[in-house]
């Protein structure tokens, strides 16, 4: 599947204070997570950000939050963002056929989401250089098992340019010069 912004939705899942620093690429992560945010924003693309038991994970970091906007933030407690039925509703009100998802950690919220997600009939992409994981091998699996259940992986720069469409697109500089 190819994008569309008139078709997707930003998940962004607990990028969060406590459990980012003991992340493999965490900044790489929280610069991505940053982009798409900015690129949603321009591109009127709804987006969401979840924390996972706030409380003892702490907020999502500052460096995510100063490019979200206006997007909301919700607890959770359940790993699968879409078992919790708020966070389910709001999805759902967004009226969109597809959700990117980007965030940590990759085998557990992140992959918990995306396969709830497409079991429900969403077309879902997770991108790849915006999710992490403590460990390397739980990134790699969690890709495999993903991609075996037909979530589609994307980059942060296949993202901006499957919603552009176009290079005549107005808004196609200034998020171009985004992943430079």
């Amino acid at each position: 599947m190819l994008l569309a912004a008139s078709e997707t939705q930003l998940l962004v899942i607990d990028i969060q204070a406590r459990l980012l620093p003991v992340m493999r690429d965490g900044a790489r992560v929280v610069r991505q997570a940053g982009i798409l945010l900015q690129a949603a924003r321009r591109l009127a693309i709804p987006a969401l950000i979840t924390e996972q038991y706030p409380q003892g994970l702490g907020p999502t970091v500052p460096e995510v939050m100063a490019e979200a906007g206006d997007a909301p933030v919700m607890a959770k407690m359940h790993f699968s963002a879409a078992s919790d039925p708020a966070i389910r509703g709001r999805i759902e009100a967004a009226g969109r056929s597809q959700v990117v998802i980007a965030g940590i950690e990759a085998h557990v919220c992140v992959l918990q989401t995306a396969l709830t997600l497409r079991e429900a009939g969403h077309r879902v992409a997770v991108v790849v250089d915006a999710v992490s994981s403590r460990h390397a091998d739980s990134v790699s699996v969690a890709l495999q098992r993903l991609q075996a259940a037909g979530v589609d992986l994307v980059t942060t720069e296949m993202c901006l340019f499957e919603w552009l469409g176009s290079a005549t697109h107005p808004d196609f500089k200034s998020l171009s010069s985004l992943i430079k």
